[in-house]
Parts: C-alpha cells; structure tokens; sequence
C-alpha cells in the first residue's frame, strides 16, 4: 500500500531529467546543442534543478532524449524503490515466486536493444559535431 504521503510528494521534473541524460550517456553541453542557439551548459544545469519544467520545454527534451514526457513527468525513483523493497521483503514468499515468473520477452534481447539505442544515440552526436566542426 503506497503512503499518502508519497501520493502528495511532488516529482522533481528536473532531477528527472538529468537521471535520464545520464542513463542514456549525454552530457548538458550535448543537450543544450540539441536544444538550440539559446541553450549552453549552465541553462541546462539549471533546467535540472528545477522542480517543475516547462510543458513546452519538457517535450523537446523527452523527445531528443527519446523518452516520453509522461516519463519525465511522473518517474519518482524514492516510490519505485520502496514498491520494489515491500514486494521483495526478506520474510516474504513473494520473492520466490517472483523468481518463478517467466517473462514473455527475453531480458538480454531488450539489454541489447538498449545498448543498441545508446550506440546509435552516439553516433548521431559525433555526426552532429563533425558537422558543427566543419562549419
């Protein structure tokens, strides 16, 4: 049972998406070049430490990080941690038939998938940047 405490937490936007850019392996500078002219290093920063961002500008970047916005929006990790600690409790038997559930896709298949996004995620930044240097 979630605490209503928990229901009433606001989720810090911000910090959202700077978990995000890191998971995926891109640093504010290359943020704020995706971003536009008006973005450098120090304004994404500061987007960061925002609670609440921008619809507008929380869409740009949910879509150069290729998350949905819903996913900024709404990922509490203090909440994600606490269901994941009650429903693998050590006196809990629910752990071993947790264990037992055989997923419908295989977990290694969509690490490769990942690690293939972020591989490719890679490579248009390095393009992005030779551009930039030609220019």
């Amino acid at each position: 049972m979630i605490d209503t405490d928990m229901q009433d937490k606001k989720i810090h936007q911000g910090r959202n998406i700077k978990r995000f850019r890191e998971m995926l392996g891109i640093k504010q500078e290359a943020l704020a070049l995706e971003l536009g002219d008006d973005w450098n290093q120090k304004k994404i920063s500061l987007l960061e430490q925002k609670e609440t961002v921008e619809t507008d500008i929380l869409a740009k970047v949910a879509k150069i990080l290729k998350v949905p916005a819903e996913a900024i929006e709404n990922f509490d990790e203090e909440q994600a941690v606490n269901i994941i600690s009650n429903t693998f409790t050590s006196n809990d038997t629910s752990t071993l038939n947790a264990i037992n559930i055989q997923p419908t896709f295989n977990p290694l298949d969509k690490m490769v998938e990942l690690y293939e996004r972020m591989i490719q995620q890679q490579k248009e930044m390095i393009e992005k940047l030779e551009r930039l240097i030609e220019k």
